[in-house]
């Protein structure tokens, strides 16, 4: 395993600052997907960051398209953020992965609950809109595991003066060689600890990366480790401190369980998305192959076949399915109504099962050809995998749907 160098602030090629637009033309999109498509299999052989595509996204603004919009960003509604997600991820997943979890973290700023102070909300979004900049959480950790699962991180932030001093390490950082700003999760070093964000300079001295991401899938996202060696940032940057109860989905007020309930469906709709659009590009790919391939003992093409056709037709059921589950979940966010719709967790396991079974079908009808190397399905099936693996995973969203389901008959028994 190697470091990598650091990069300065703006870690994404600076572009000249573009309007951020509330809504995007699908024609834009389009071309998006195509240009992006046309580089995704260099992408996966290498890992290579995928600096291009954020150049692209940056020259038509859609870098800081769901950030706050008094500082220049977007507040772009789910069903705008999601249609983008789905665009970019048909054509390189990784990049739309990336892109994500800097919608979610500038989603956040627009939060009534946010914590964070007003002059870095102010700067992270002005840094997005002028420079594309990115950021993202760094959570999950060698010993910890996911946050998600409980238990105090072993990153460690101790106040010295007019700093915090932050030492730790972190495992799966999204994005990281293109990130400007890192939202690390830690504790502080307290006789009571808390637990929260603190808002690092990606080129903060004492940040250094270990180069070990070699992954089945989405092998561009660029998601190595990153150690936290005495790094110093301003006190400001502890930007959401909390007791470690208060982190609870169901603790504070009201206002703060509702907007956690809508976060949460805006990580499993553009997850779900994401992961949709990759089983569609599959779908897409297989359909021109079944149409043009006619073995000369058939003397037709294998779209002929009513076996095949029956099997695509079990594709398209899923993908309509999780097209019809999406509309509903970013219907019932946009209308301010999230916490009344669909659990998100049975929303990501039904979405991402569906997307993962239809690439599979894909495979048995392609045969060989399909798990070649120089055709994309074999790569569309490696990257869908990796929908598995994102928080909330299938164990915990099966057991928690499950004691709601027995506790509701038990109190109405």
């Amino acid at each position: 395993m190697s470091a990598l160098p650091l990069r300065r602030a703006s870690a994404t090629p600076v572009s000249t600052p573009v309007s951020t637009p509330t809504t995007v033309d699908p024609a834009v999109l389009a071309r998006l997907t195509a240009q992006f498509a046309a580089t995704a299999a260099d992408h996966d052989r290498s890992g290579a960051f995928p600096h291009q595509n954020f150049e692209a996204l940056q020259a038509h603004g859609l870098i800081a398209l769901v950030a706050p919009a008094e500082h220049g960003g977007g507040c772009a509604s789910l069903a705008t953020a999601r249609r983008v997600i789905a665009a970019v991820a048909r054509g390189e997943p990784a990049t739309a992965l990336i892109l994500t979890m800097t919608y979610l973290q500038h989603h956040a700023l627009t939060r009534p609950d946010s914590r964070w102070p007003a002059p870095l909300r102010e700067r992270v979004t002005r840094d997005a809109v002028a420079h594309g900049a990115l950021i993202n959480a760094l959570r999950v950790e060698p010993a910890l595991g996911s946050p998600a699962r409980g238990g105090l991180p072993g990153t460690v932030a101790r106040r010295e003066g007019a700093s915090w001093k932050i030492d730790g390490h972190k495992l799966y950082t999204t994005g990281i060689e293109g990130l400007s700003w890192l939202a690390v999760w830690a504790r502080t070093d307290e006789a009571v600890p808390r637990t929260g964000v603190f808002l690092v300079p990606r080129d903060a001295p004492g940040v250094r990366v270990i180069a070990s991401w070699d992954h089945l899938g989405l092998r561009a996202s660029g998601s190595h480790e990153v150690v936290f060696e005495n790094v110093a940032i301003d006190l400001a940057h502890a930007v959401d401190l909390r007791a470690p109860a208060d982190w609870a989905p169901d603790a504070g007020s009201q206002t703060d369980i509702d907007a956690h309930a809508t976060q949460q469906a805006w990580m499993t709709v553009l997850l779900g998305s994401l992961y949709d659009a990759v089983a569609t590009a599959a779908r897409d790919w297989l359909v021109g192959f079944l149409n043009q391939r006619a073995p000369g003992s058939l003397g037709a093409s294998l779209a002929s076949l009513p076996r095949v056709q029956e099997h695509v037709g079990e594709i398209e059921a899923l993908l309509r399915t999780n097209r019809v589950l999406l509309d509903d979940a970013t219907a019932a966010v946009d209308s301010g109504h999230a916490q009344a719709s669909p659990d998100s967790g049975l929303l990501k396991y039904t979405v991402t099962g569906n997307a993962v079974r239809a690439v599979e079908l894909a495979l048995q009808l392609s045969g060989n050809h399909g798990l070649t190397r120089a055709n994309p399905l074999e790569r569309h099936y490696r990257d869908v995998l990796c929908s598995r693996i994102h928080t909330p995973q299938n164990d915990a969203v099966l057991v928690g749907a499950g004691k709601r389901a027995l506790l509701a008959a038990g109190a109405a028994a």
